[in-house]
């Protein structure tokens, strides 16, 4: 009888053990898929997670990610806001180089228009208007990003800038409306070296970060 009492509260014992270990969220479980048909306002595409860090211990995790001229930068913008995490932002503005250059590709306006500023958007808009003139399609290939790093960051009242550089290859070709190849190859890519700006109004319930500025990198 003593004996079965005894395995009874052991056995209650392991069960609460058990669940105090997968009955509560860490924080590292991976979050579910976002489903096709959601709507895209709920896509963030660079939308950084909480993080309880310390300023210092973010920049100081985020090795490689930051360029010696854009740690005092990423500092004050941590500073600012304090959900900020480099690594997350990082990965998001990977994703948005290719989503903008594909969307670019296609001619696709309103994606770009989701994806940019006014500005940007409007020189992108100028850019696909004189390729549908020519009769030119673009068929090209991002191959891989090599390298993505915050270069700058700064944070003027209320809005927040960080530009990265982008080391890409991308193989490139350009056809006619008959699909005869005009130039490039798409067996060849071609090393791209580029800086690219996002801003955020970091007062605003939008989460999303817009491309405000492009430019080749020196």
């Amino acid at each position: 009888m003593y004996v079965i009492v005894i395995l009874a509260l052991i056995a209650g014992f392991l069960a609460l053990r058990l669940y105090s270990v997968l009955g509560k969220r860490t924080g590292h479980e991976q979050e579910p898929a976002l489903r096709p048909a959601e709507e895209r306002a709920k896509v963030t595409v660079l939308q950084p997670r909480p993080m309880t860090d310390l300023p210092g211990d973010s920049v100081r995790l985020a090795d490689g990610l930051i360029a010696s001229g854009g740690e005092l930068g990423v500092r004050a913008l941590i500073a600012a806001d304090r959900n900020f995490d480099v690594p997350q932002f990082v990965e998001g503005a990977k994703a948005a180089y290719k989503m903008v250059l594909e969307a670019f590709w296609r001619g696709d306006r309103s994606e770009l228009e989701w994806l940019c500023d006014a500005d940007v958007l409007a020189s992108f808009e100028e850019s696909i208007a004189q390729r549908e003139a020519a009769g030119h399609v673009l068929d090209n290939r991002l191959v891989r990003i090599e390298k993505a790093q915050i270069v700058d960051a700064s944070v003027n009242g209320r809005i927040a800038e960080v530009s990265l550089r982008f080391e890409a290859d991308i193989a490139a070709v350009t056809r006619d409306h008959d699909g005869n190849v005009v130039a490039g190859s798409l067996t060849d890519a071609v090393g791209t070296n580029d800086i690219w700006t996002f801003t955020r109004d970091l007062r605003s319930t939008d989460p999303n970060w817009k491309l405000s500025e492009t430019d080749e990198a020196a």
